[in-house]
This record gives C-alpha cells, structure tokens and sequence, in this order.
C-alpha cells in the first residue's frame, strides 16, 4: 500500500511512484494513492501500519527539503526513505475560453501547485488564491466563478475540467517547463537498508558537547571516511547541542558503515534519514551564481 500526506498532489505522487516501480501491477491501473492526513500524521501511520509506504516530496535528493528532514528526525526512528523518483511538472493553467477573464485576476492554485511552481505564477502576472490540497474540484471551480481561471494536474485538466468546457491558457506551458518534481519513497525499517553501489545519504547528527569546535571534530570524521558534504545546514535542538544535517554521495555501504562507527565510538548522536540508491539525479538542486566581497585593496593596507 502507499500513502500522501493530504498536502501533496496525488496525481504528480502516483506519477512518480508508477515510473520507480513502488506500484506493483499495471501502472495504467494502479489507484490514487491512500491520503495519510498532515505530514506528521503520514510518519506516524507509515510507522505504525506494516506493508504501508509513503510518497513524499524531496526537494532534491542532494539538496534535501528541510521540512521533510526535520519532520523525519522528529518522526520514529524506523522512518527512513528508500528511493528518489522525478517526473516532468503536470501543473497546467485552465479557464474557459469564452469567458471575459482578465488575465491577472485570480487563480485558484492548491499548496502543492505554489510550492512547485510559484516563481513561474509570479512571472505570468497572475494572482494566486491558495486553497487547501484537500479541496475538491467542485469547491474550486466555485471559488473560480465563471471568469476564474485553475491551476490544477494535466490528468484532472483533460478529465473533469474538459467535459465542464474549460482548456489550457495561453502561457501554460511555462508551467511545464524547468526542473522536474522529486519524490522519495517513505518506508519502516528495523535497521536503514544498505546500498551495494553508489547512493545518496541524508545524514542527521548532533557533536556530544556543544562547545567552541565541536563541529569540527564531527566533520573530522566524515572526511577521514573520504566523503564530500553537499548539504549541511544547522537547526537548533530542545536537546542540548545543535542538530545538523548533511548530505552526500556515498560510494558504498561500507563507507556508510565506517562512518556511523565512527559517530558511536565517539559519542555522536546520529541518524540515518535517507538510503536514494543511484549516483547521478540529474538535473542537480538550483546552483546560485555568487557574488563575494571585493578582495581588499593593498594599498589601503
């Protein structure tokens, strides 16, 4: 069985369990995936009910949604997620043609849709009003009126919202373009699996005392274990000491195992959030073209 938290887009969801193979059968007849309630109710019943998996959104494999990470470490500790699936956006804009619609009037967008695709809606000048994932077509077409306009799933633009009389908009297709969505599959796990090859790691650790250097003790560690960080961000813990959580490339099992080791021989709270067998994911996490501080002039030195 699998899961969504009802924040997700079901349709976007199944798209990317189906072309992973998390859905056994035919994908062409799988059913849409089960709602779990919010992000924190999904953990808990994934953890709780055998056989049962989630689909949740990453971000980006080697750039991790940080929502996601600090749901997971708050999460039971058996959650750990076990694959990483992309598939090209199916956000499309939909309106009836023959309605007298200004186009920046509002655009009914669920919370799904805004977190994919907000800078694109910004772009095209429109006014998004935000519903709740959870809202049902009927409820959304209502909020739209006759000269509203939707963002909603190509599959739900073809189906329902077509036999009603709406189409694509002109500059719809910027909804489709750019980096593909990222799912990951949510799983309960004695102990976090093993990965033969290459895969990427989320890794979330926490130095024993929290003093002037201690962080740099704990990476002392992972780079003796030869691993390159690509994510690291701090987060401050009710526990004591800061939470840190980092990701890399890992090029095999053992390396992971070394480095955990390492993590109990010397004291370090650690835990595992992610195993995403694979070695590139590609397109990578945004990249930002910096701009630093001029280098200081010598002659004012």
């Amino acid at each position: 069985m699998l899961g969504r938290s009802e924040r997700e887009s079901g349709a976007q969801a199944l798209l990317a369990a189906t072309a992973a193979g998390w859905v056994e059968g035919d994908p062409a007849e799988a059913e849409s995936l089960l709602d779990l309630g919010s992000t924190t109710a999904t953990l808990s019943t994934v953890a709780s009910i055998d056989g049962l998996s989630g689909v949740v959104h990453l971000g980006h494999p080697a750039q991790p949604s940080h929502e996601l990470e600090r749901a997971l470490l708050a999460g039971p500790p058996s959650l750990v997620l076990t694959g990483a699936s992309a598939v090209p956006s199916q956000w499309v804009w939909v309106g009836r043609p023959t309605a007298a619609r200004d186009l920046t009037g509002h655009v009914v967008v669920d919370e799904a849709g805004m977190r994919d695709r907000r800078h694109v809606l910004r772009t095209m000048g429109v006014s998004p009003s935000l519903v709740p994932t959870r809202t049902t077509l009927e409820e959304r077409v209502a909020l739209a009126g006759p000269d509203g306009s939707l963002v909603v799933e190509r599959s739900v633009a073809t189906g329902t919202l077509a036999a009603l009389g709406y189409a694509e908009l002109a500059g719809s297709e910027l909804l489709g373009e750019g980096a593909p969505i990222w799912y990951g599959l949510l799983e309960s796990r004695d102990t976090p699996p093993r990965a033969e090859g290459v895969a990427q790691v989320w890794l979330a650790f926490g130095p024993r005392d929290d003093h002037r250097g201690s962080l740099q003790e704990t990476l002392a560690l992972v780079a003796q274990a030869g691993i390159d960080l690509q994510h690291l961000r701090s987060h401050r813990s009710q526990a004591g000491p800061h939470i840190f959580f980092c990701a890399f490339s890992c090029p095999d099992a053992g390396t992971l195992d070394a480095l955990v080791d390492g993590f109990a021989e010397r004291g370090v709270a650690h835990r595992v959030l992610a195993v995403l067998p694979g070695q590139d994911f590609v397109p990578g996490p945004d990249a930002l073209e910096p701009r630093w501080a001029p280098a200081p002039d010598p002659a004012r030195a």
